[in-house]
């Protein structure tokens, strides 16, 4: 069944149809195209444009559609072109020629852009509290590894001693700022298109505000064209998804060369990883690969949707159509992604000493070692020049930095040999070089566990 077809003479051609239907995915927005029907209709008889009997009975048929396609007893029919005419056509079984009055003041073209509205609306808050659920799990994480020690890296290079709660914590960073995105796409996303008719509004005396109340939207689209043509804050979602999927790409990697014989940081949980089909000794991080993997495929949506929606005119066009599939695929795999991360993150056996044992070998003191000698007088430039200078002496002796004796740095600096004293070696190691870090973010244990319980007090107020 289709909701056109006056002005043609012959049918669809079927492979036309199937090209030009959507039910096959646009059957998940079912709940909320009946959600704004009821409404809609409840609109219609306080207006006055159809009586309250009517409205009731179009209601009363809507609830029974949704009844039985949750029960299964209703499927969705590929004969139909999507969830808009199935729902009309079973209403008007139900109720008969009424439910063709349900249409009244409304196009598909504002009725489909209230229902993905509504759909990602709901997605929104949901994909927000697996966030927060993520953070905490961050948190809780951060706190119990206060003390595991290991390398920060540049350039994947040993640079200085961090804990692996700064390390975590840099992360939890990253999704309270896509946490905050998502709650500014909100404000684009709940405003209400309906009543913008197919682009031109309507005739009939209508009350769109009193429906935006009745669907808890914060206000109306204020040009019927761009009611029905925005898809702006499905862009901006996806742009949003993009960056967060990059975000937990980047942890994957790390997780990936942690549990890597070469770094052996940490070992998955075996629910968290899988083996070889013909290696008997692999223990492969395929959900982090996958994570990882999954970012090109939603970056790829954003840029379908941009390239779809690039050259459109106003207003409507068939093209739009192309919003819904990357837009579900993308929710699909984000929450299902936030839900297990937080479990393998939890699961996972840390190395603490393996950790430690890398972090105090390298000449990770080096930047503590020229920090000390600034404060001794020296200008920083300079200090930077003696110490680099000692770490190519320890690369010649296949010693690090604090096992080079008092006598051996006043005899490479005897300009300087004033300024070499025993305090020197209680500064370059791991506990206090942390500890000395004590700068508003800085990698102190004290510092971290001070912002730590700052983000708690955050995570508790979170508004979803």
């Amino acid at each position: 069944m289709k909701l056109w077809g006056g002005r043609f003479n012959k049918g669809t051609d079927q492979l036309v149809h199937d090209f030009n239907a959507s039910l096959t995915f646009d059957k998940r927005l079912y709940s909320y195209d009946i959600m704004g029907s009821k409404v809609h209709a409840e609109m219609l008889a306080r207006q006055g444009i159809i009586s309250e009997k009517e409205a009731q009975e179009i209601t009363d048929g809507l609830e029974k559609i949704e009844k039985a396609i949750k029960e299964g007893k209703l499927e969705f029919n590929s004969s139909f072109e999507d969830i808009h005419s199935f729902i009309e056509k079973y209403l008007t079984d139900l109720i008969g020629p009424t439910g063709g009055k349900l249409h009244t003041a409304r196009s598909r073209n504002d009725q489909v852009a209230l229902d993905i509205r509504l759909y990602l609306r709901d997605k929104i808050k949901e994909i927000k509290k697996l966030l927060l659920l993520f953070m905490k799990t961050i948190t809780e994480l951060s706190e119990e590894y206060i003390d595991v020690f290991l390398p920060g890296y540049t350039h994947l290079q040993r640079a200085q001693v961090i804990t692996l709660p700064h390390h975590l914590m840099a992360y939890y960073f990253m999704l309270k700022r896509d946490f905050s995105r998502l709650s500014d796409n909100l404000k684009r996303v709940n405003v209400l298109p309906l009543g913008s008719g197919a682009l031109a509004g309507t005739t009939f005396p209508i009350d769109r505000e009193w429906v935006a109340d009745k669907l808890d939207f914060d206000s109306v689209c204020l040009n019927s064209l761009d009611g029905v043509s925005d898809r702006d804050f499905i862009i901006e979602f996806l742009s949003i998804a993009a960056t967060m999927i990059m975000h937990l790409s980047r942890l994957s990697e790390e997780i990936i060369l942690w549990s890597s014989g070469e770094f052996n940081f940490i070992e998955l949980d075996d629910a968290y990883a899988t083996g070889s089909s013909i290696m008997p000794q692999k223990k492969n991080p395929d959900i982090a690969e996958l994570v990882r993997g999954k970012t090109g495929r939603i970056y790829g949506h954003l840029m379908q949707l941009l390239t779809t929606l690039k050259g459109l005119p106003l207003a409507y066009n068939k093209d739009m159509q192309e919003d819904k599939e990357g837009l579900f695929d993308t929710i699909d795999n984000l929450e299902i992604i936030l839900k297990i991360y937080p479990d393998m993150l939890k699961t996972m056996k840390v190395n603490k000493e393996k950790m430690k044992q890398a972090a105090s070998s390298g000449f990770l003191n080096a930047t503590d070692l020229a920090d000390y000698l600034a404060k001794k007088g020296l200008p920083f430039r300079e200090a930077h020049e003696i110490v680099g200078k000692a770490v190519l002496y320890g690369l010649k002796q296949g010693i690090e930095l604090e096992e080079i004796p008092l006598e051996k740095w006043r005899e490479l600096f005897p300009a300087k040999n004033n300024i070499f004293n025993k305090d020197m070696y209680h500064n370059l190691l791991i506990e206090k070089m942390l500890a000395n870090r004590r700068s508003t973010g800085g990698t102190s244990p004290e510092e971290t566990l001070n912002i730590i319980n700052k983000e708690k007090i955050w995570l508790n107020k979170a508004i979803i």
